[in-house]
């Protein structure tokens, strides 16, 4: 007998706690409740779904910085960056503080060319003011995307610039490439990577077999400006250059235990586990890329070049919601081999999105002095026992700063009316055939071609048709001429031979890139970088 009765009490508690009400039970009826009272009671008719559209998005802004919640409607157009293409002109947003702001500009898309950056705040399409008007995900999609051929004029606020500065952009297909370029110089192969996405995998197959056709014993790996996509595709990059079941990262949180991701095994044809390896970082490389240069770094094998990574270190999981919608939910944060949190702190959402402004404030971005280490987050790679530290992002093991005087006011006039680009593929229409005929490849072109004097003169023939005062603007110096003909030459390579052929006329004047190359061609400067304490 007094085992029934002791059956029937544990059946009476089970059942008790299965109708215990939870506190998320006990909210959403309150919330419930809320929504009944404004559906049949408010004053005047109420949108109930987008209410409650907005009460959500409140609600995972309370939580952290990255979670997030995407529309039924918007659903596939936030796959699109990963897995797609579309009509339009060419960059990555967020909605904050109802601005749009320019996480991404897409390499080789028409906003690159004008001279969109990251960062940069939406505020006008063509006559319309957009910031400040509860604009939402699909309304920004209305006015940015477009039949290709299309103009659009946005107005845009940028730090460090009092006035708004207008740029006219001409849609066109976007083109979702995780590769940029890949190429070689002498046994060093470069490889630039803009995001980790589906097609990552394939397209560094394709950079691998190319450089053991190439006899590649070295490389560089450029993942600046590169925002991060899919973890699965940054431990397969890792596994091209550290030994198989070495720990790349590994992902914890309150209610999620410890799993780790290790290297794996790979065709021997794509992988470089030996030779020397550079990887280039800057402020916008986050997620993804920290996760790559991190274990990277940890494992001592190689030497990370630029400024302090972004600090992207939390790990959403995509959960439907009843109508289709999506909320990517933070559940984790990653960990470096070491054991370092690449998240950086968040406790005010303000001020989390207002890092990269306070970095350049407090001159982060041109003096590595300016970086100040928490001592209690000193942490020892794995190998030489290096000191390195956790608290946000990665800090490269040679600074380079950023250098903003390299582009001219006329350069940047040119981009911004739109006059640079289209006038270059004039240019090529007219003489590639002639171009190709004289250069073989990309290389006889970055050696031998000079721009025309009759190129500039129409340059700045248009640049005066389109109402651009020359003879107000600064002065451009001569390190700013070379480096607008160098620009000027990588686009025009870009037209006969493919984005490639840009990066390796653009890269030879880019600090953090020549830095790189001078370090992994020279084993003293590469050994004292990957040894010191």
């Amino acid at each position: 007998m007094k085992r029934i009765f002791s059956l029937l009490a544990i059946v009476l508690i089970f059942s008790a706690s299965l109708f215990a009400q939870t506190e998320p039970v006990k909210q959403s009826k309150k919330f419930e409740r809320l929504l009944n009272y404004i559906d049949a009671m408010y004053v005047d008719t109420a949108n109930i779904a987008k209410i409650t559209e907005v009460a959500i998005v409140k609600m995972l802004q309370e939580l952290d910085p990255h979670s997030a919640y995407i529309s039924a409607d918007d659903v596939a157009k936030s796959k699109e960056q990963l897995d797609g293409s579309f009509d339009g002109i060419g960059v990555q947003f967020r909605l904050i503080q109802d601005t749009i702001v320019i996480q991404d500009v897409i390499s080789g898309g028409p906003s690159e060319k004008v001279g969109l950056k990251s960062g940069d705040r939406i505020v006008k399409v063509d006559d319309e003011v957009v910031a400040g008007i509860k604009i939402d995900n699909s309304g920004v999609a209305k006015r940015l995307r477009g039949k290709k051929g299309t103009k659009v004029t946005v107005g845009i606020l940028r730090q460090g610039e009092k006035d708004l500065l207008y740029f006219d952009i001409i849609r066109d297909k976007i083109p979702i490439h995780s590769v940029d370029a890949f190429y070689t110089v002498g046994d060093v192969g470069y490889v630039k990577l803009n995001k980790f996405a589906r097609t990552t995998e394939a397209e560094m197959d394709s950079a691998f077999r190319y450089f053991t056709q190439k006899k590649v014993k070295n490389i560089i790996l450029d993942l600046s400006d590169n925002t991060g996509g899919y973890l699965d595709q940054a431990v397969t990059l890792c596994s091209r250059f550290i030994e198989p079941n070495k720990s790349i990262v590994y992902t914890k949180g309150e209610k999620m235990p410890r799993y780790d991701y290790n290297s794996k095994e790979m065709n021997p044809e794509l992988v470089n586990r030996t030779g020397k390896l550079v990887v280039i970082i800057d402020e916008n490389s986050a997620s993804a890329s920290e996760i790559t240069s991190g274990a990277i770094q940890d494992w001592d094998r190689g030497v990370i070049v630029g400024r302090r990574s972004f600090g992207k270190g939390l790990v959403q999981r995509e959960m439907t919601l009843t109508d289709g919608s999506i909320v990517r939910l933070t559940i984790a944060r990653y960990y470096t081999p070491s054991g370092r949190c690449i998240q950086k702190p968040y406790s005010s959402y303000e001020e989390y999105n207002k890092d990269l402004l306070n970095r350049y404030n407090h001159g982060e971005y041109y003096h590595k002095d300016s970086i100040k280490f928490n001592d209690s987050l000193k942490y020892n790679t794995l190998k030489y026992k290096r000191t390195v530290y956790g608290g946000g992002g990665i800090m490269p093991d040679d600074f380079v700063p950023l250098d903003t005087t390299l582009r001219s006011d006329y350069h940047l006039a040119l981009q911004r009316k739109n006059i640079f680009f289209p006038t270059i593929s004039e240019y090529i229409d007219k003489h590639k055939d002639e171009l190709k005929k004289k250069y073989v490849d990309v290389e006889g072109f970055a050696k031998n071609f000079e721009v025309p004097d009759e190129f500039m003169k129409t340059m700045l023939a248009k640049a005066k048709d389109a109402k651009i005062n020359v003879d107000s603007l600064q002065k451009a110096t001569p390190a700013q001429e070379i480096y607008l003909k160098n620009h000027i030459k990588s686009s025009m390579a870009s037209d006969i031979w493919g984005n490639s052929a840009f990066w390796v006329i653009f890269n030879q004047q880019d600090p953090t890139v020549k830095r790189a190359f001078e370090i992994i061609g020279d084993d003293k400067l590469y050994n004292s970088l990957l040894k010191k304490k």
